[in-house]
């Protein structure tokens, strides 16, 4: 159950593809052999209001969190973390190049016992 959400500043939309940034650490995360596909949730959300440094209204900023269930040593968190952050920071890059913009990353571990999950997902995958 890795749980990506991308909190981003609503001034980037028009700069970067959203969409395509979801389905590109959908890919990388899919691709980690740590993560099982059928729980892999990736979502972006615009914050429309913000502050950011100076309060110059070019500076943008994304935060990746992702949130997994508890259970994975902190060797596969970290090569998983190192995966996903570069693919992000590789993604953004060409914008990063012309504007400020802050790339942020964390990753948590959840509490099985309190994060009771269910869905037939699983159910419909092919393969």
């Amino acid at each position: 159950m890795p749980h990506l959400i991308i909190d981003y500043s609503a001034n980037l939309e028009e700069a970067i593809d959203m969409a395509a940034l979801c389905e590109r650490l959908r890919v990388v995360a899919t691709g980690l052999e740590a993560f099982p596909a059928a729980g892999v949730r990736v979502r972006a959300h615009a914050a429309r209001h913000y502050a950011i440094a100076d309060g110059n209204p070019a500076h943008g900023y994304i935060d990746v969190s992702v949130r997994l269930r508890a259970g994975r040593d902190l060797a596969v968190k970290q090569a998983a973390t190192k995966a996903l952050f570069d693919a992000a920071e590789a993604f953004i890059a060409p914008v990063m190049a012309t504007r400020p913009i802050a790339l942020s990353f964390e990753m948590r571990d959840i509490d099985p016992d309190l994060s009771p999950k269910t869905g037939t997902i699983r159910n419909h995958l092919e393969g």
